[in-house]
């Protein structure tokens, strides 16, 4: 099959899949974040790397099975200033709409926060619905989904998939209880001490959380614990990058190394927890692939 992963980060989807069972004849990742592409390269070394999403030819890529895309969040989290889809990064959607129109996947897959619900009044949701409608062709189905279910981390996201008639049949969601039976892994699983946890609170100190569950990841995390959980248990600490990575599903030092115009370098720590946070879930998406019902043509 072929893959086109467009604000690819560091190829949470395009792993997901693989887990998942899927094999790629063709793989294209769209990012700008260096160490992001530096990282994907260094696990997907046959991936072609297709620059930034707005100079992307159609032509280039075309007789895509599938597009995967986590566009921008900023302007539609709860944390920020929810500038909606005119903000200056969530806008950016517009342009993986504009290739999955003229490329025509058999399923299309988008990621976002769960304030993109919410954002102006829930008009630009639908905006983004009417947008998907206006391809022609597709029949939509989305579902708010919790990394907590696979992975004892709180991390609420979107996922909406777009199924060409003819091409792919919905059918993913709901995703219930009996989907994930067996397979919610406990702390001992991803091999952290987890306790109370202790989260930044906007510079006004910190606020206890007593929980099993670490809260959300977040892609503003820094070196000094500053915007991450950090765990409490015999002292404080914050949570290593191995830890991190296991808590979204992708393998130990993951994010370790970048592949740098061919050059393979360690990538620093403050630019290892921001990849991480801003990365998809692995096992939601491995979770979602294997529900995927591709048609014969």
């Amino acid at each position: 099959m072929k893959i086109i992963d467009l604000f690819s980060g560091i190829g949470g989807f395009s792993l997901g899949f693989q887990r998942a069972g899927y094999h790629f004849t063709e793989h294209y990742f769209s990012e700008i974040d260096k160490h992001a592409i530096a990282n994907y390269k260094n696990n997907f070394p046959n991936a072609k790397h297709i620059g930034d999403i707005t100079t992307i030819q159609p032509a280039d890529i075309a007789g895509a099975d599938i597009i995967t895309f986590g566009s921008p969040c900023q302007d539609f989290s709860l944390a920020g200033k929810r500038a909606g889809l005119k903000g200056s990064k969530s806008s950016l959607i517009t342009y993986a709409i504009a290739l999955i129109a003229d490329i025509r996947p058999s399923v299309f897959i988008w990621e976002n926060v769960k304030g993109a619900f919410s954002s102006n009044a829930r008009a630009d949701f639908w905006a983004i619905l009417q947008a998907f409608a206006k391809i022609g062709g597709y029949r939509l189905e989305w579902q708010l989904l919790n990394t907590s279910w696979l992975l004892p981390q709180n991390r609420e996201r979107i996922y909406l998939i777009g199924h060409l008639a003819g091409r792919s049949e919905c059918g993913v969601f709901p995703i219930t209880e009996n989907d994930i039976k067996g397979r919610l892994n406990t702390p001992n699983d991803t091999h952290i001490q987890v306790g109370t946890y202790r989260t930044h609170n906007d510079g006004k100190g910190f606020r206890e959380v007593k929980s099993n569950i670490a809260p959300t990841i977040q892609a503003r995390a820094r070196e000094d614990g500053s915007g991450m959980p950090v765990i409490r248990k015999n002292g404080v600490r914050r949570l290593t990058e191995i830890e991190c990575e296991r808590l979204q599903g992708f393998p130990d030092n993951y994010t370790q190394y970048g592949d740098y115009d061919g050059t393979v370098k360690s990538i620093a720590k403050t630019q290892r927890y921001k990849l991480i946070g801003n990365a998809v879930t692995v096992d939601i998406v491995e979770l979602i692939a294997k529900k995927i019902k591709f048609t014969e043509q």
